[in-house]
């Protein structure tokens, strides 16, 4: 049934109080107009439960932005929504479309550090964050008294005499619910083996970041990346006030999953009791990394499950670490991501973290 106005309603009891359920929550399709935004298709949902989020199939169906009760989520770059026929591959040039939001998606076949593999120039973060689906589908039904809203489309990574890998992803929640699902399949159409490299840039920002908050994880152990990381270790798990020039850290979190298979993590405002949570199975991204920029105008902390490190795929295969994707080969992907809101989910969130890391 769904929560919504401090009560539970059926199908019959919701739809006797309206014509149409998108009265209350749905998801639309539409274009963006501006600027270099300029004709990217977007899905935009609303929960009834205060949750609201953006899909963007123009943009390898990743979610560009989301707010709770008009509370944002997400942290969002100076860049905003930037169109895919904008998108710079070279060197660091995924930087100039980065627009932030939720979730932005590293990957398919390359992701990480820019570098050269085998003779081939690789840019940060791989291709399919700026590649449009297709087959895109936005619509909602019934199942029982829930009502199911979703986007659904297909990202393929391909080039003659390269890969043909194709990314089937869908994106729903549920009316008067505070969260969202994102289920993806990433597959090897072609007819050759291929690297498959896949990383969940999750971008959180102000007010869930800020110097009341804190990073919540089942952390058996956290490597520091660099000489930056190293001196602020001790502080990975809280935020600093933002400041010019900060650098960025980064920290390789070793995670210890609950009995369902999954990781839960976190980033709270104590003093708001308001936050992010997200779920993710450590079968499927068995590296975390947690990206953290508290430099003025870069307000933001990253929660980045993957099936890969961040140092790029020639370092990958050199370590033997580089996966692969068989010709016909599919591996699913499930990340579960909310809102924590209120002192009690704040003491439930930190309860479960606390009985899985033991």
């Amino acid at each position: 049934m769904a929560r919504l106005f401090g009560r539970s309603y059926s199908r019959n009891e919701l739809m006797r109080r309206t014509g149409n359920a998108d009265q209350f929550g749905g998801v639309r399709l539409s274009r963006l107009e501006d600027g270099k935004a300029h004709d990217v298709l977007v899905a935009d949902f609303r929960t009834g439960s205060g949750l609201s989020f953006t899909v963007a199939p123009g943009r390898g169906m990743d979610i560009v932005h989301s707010d709770y009760c008009g509370i944002p989520l997400c942290w969002r770059s100076s860049t905003g929504d930037v169109a895919s026929e904008y998108a710079e591959p070279e060197e660091f040039g995924w930087l100039q479309g980065f627009f932030g939001g939720l979730v932005a998606t590293c990957g398919l076949t390359y992701a990480g550090a820019p570098c050269v593999d085998e003779g081939k120039p690789l840019g940060l973060h791989g291709r399919v964050s700026n590649i449009p689906a297709t087959n895109v589908l936005a619509d909602t039904a019934w199942e029982g008294d829930e009502l199911l809203m979703w986007c659904q489309g297909k990202v393929r990574e391909a080039s003659v005499f390269g890969p043909n890998i194709v990314l089937s992803r869908r994106v729903s929640a549920k009316l008067g619910e505070k969260r969202l699902f994102i289920n993806d399949v990433v597959a090897n159409e072609g007819h050759e083996t291929q690297p498959h490299m896949l990383i969940y840039h999750i971008n959180i920002g102000y007010p869930a970041v800020s110097e009341d908050s804190v990073f919540m994880a089942p952390s058996a152990r956290q490597t520091p990346r660099d000489e930056p990381s190293v001196r602020a270790l001790d502080r990975c798990f809280g935020f600093e006030a933002p400041e010019d020039g900060v650098p960025e850290q980064l920290f390789r979190h070793d995670m210890v999953a609950g009995p369902d298979g999954r990781v839960l993590t976190a980033i709270v405002n104590k003093t708001l009791n308001f936050g992010v949570y997200l779920r993710h199975r450590l079968d499927q991204l068995p590296v975390y990394s947690q990206w953290k920029m508290c430099a003025s105008g870069h307000y933001v902390c990253g929660m980045e499950p993957a099936n890969c490190e961040v140092t790029g795929r020639a370092r990958a295969r050199q370590e033997g670490k580089l996966q692969f994707l068989q010709p016909g080969e599919a591996r699913s992907y499930d990340l579960e991501l909310g809102v924590v809101s209120g002192a009690d989910e704040v003491a439930q969130i930190e309860s479960e973290i606390r009985a899985t890391k033991g």
